[in-house]
């Protein structure tokens, strides 16, 4: 329920940032929401219908890749943010167009952030990104600015080269909020101490994408037999991994440190 609400949320914070910052003073949002944005000022075509017909192929693709709960809840995203361009009047809140961008850009970040955090995202290049930084250990901010440049690009050709520049420190501004909100490349490793080493194997690899490796150990003080459980996991997975150790085993012991970097086997696929 926290993560629907969290999504509604995150969605209506980026149709805010578009519709009272962004858009009146044509400055683009990043990847596909820019390009709806290019179609909303320059064709009778409403922002919002662009934003849900443009991003109707990617979320076809991310279903196929990234899973049915993850690409339903983008799906639920792509449709608030539509109805809100759709409904919500373009006004200008502030007058100075680098203030807007930056602000606007923030709260994009802010908004997007919060829908990742919640297992979805807002569709566009969220999607292309998320596939990049699950295969890669990039942050996700990073991988969307960079495939933004063409938004930029194209909004110097269509409009001026002042409005170019706005738009790079939105999409600028957007990645940093994102990249600090959203922690996926940030890797953990989890050792768990437990008596009950078989049943949390078969839970953890039941309800994550990792592997794990088991190890046979023997507490200090009791001299009693022990499971020494390692894995490695994505920061963003940590509070569910809680949850699951203590389905298990409340009184396991963990200990959680940050990993500067994994060699080998990570990534699995996602479960469809």
């Amino acid at each position: 329920m926290m993560q629907v609400f969290g999504i509604i949320f995150g969605s209506f914070i980026v149709v805010i940032a578009y519709n009272l910052f962004l858009i009146p003073h044509q400055v683009l949002s990043s990847g596909v929401n820019g390009i709806s944005m290019i179609l909303g000022m320059l064709t009778p075509l409403n922002t919002g219908v662009a934003n849900f017909l443009l991003n109707l192929p990617l979320l076809i693709i991310g279903y196929k890749l990234l899973g049915k709960k993850f690409i339903w809840k983008s799906v639920f995203s792509v449709m608030i943010i539509s109805f809100g361009l759709y409904f919500i009047p373009v006004h200008a809140v502030a007058e100075d167009a680098i203030l807007s961008s930056i602000f606007g850009g923030a709260l994009t970040g802010l908004g997007v952030g919060i829908v990742l955090r919640c297992s979805g995202s807002t569709g566009g290049f969220d999607i292309i990104g998320m596939l990049v930084s699950r295969s890669k250990d990039f942050p996700l901010g990073l991988i969307m600015s960079s495939m933004n440049a063409v938004v930029i690009v194209i909004s110097g050709f269509l409009f001026d080269w002042d409005k170019a520049l706005n738009t790079m420190v939105s999409i600028y501004a957007t990645g940093k909020v994102v990249d600090a909100l959203y922690t996926h490349h940030i890797k953990l490793t989890l050792m768990i101490i437990t008596d009950k080493g078989e049943e949390m194997r078969q839970h953890l690899l039941t309800n994550l994408y990792r592997g794990l490796t088991i190890m046979d150990g023997v507490g200090g003080y009791s001299n009693d037999k022990r499971n020494i459980l390692f894995i490695v996991i994505s920061r963003y997975e940590l509070q569910d991994v809680k949850k699951f150790i203590a389905e298990v085993d409340a009184g396991a012991f963990v200990n959680i440190t940050q990993t500067i970097e994994v060699m080998g086997l990570f990534h699995k696929k996602s479960p469809q």
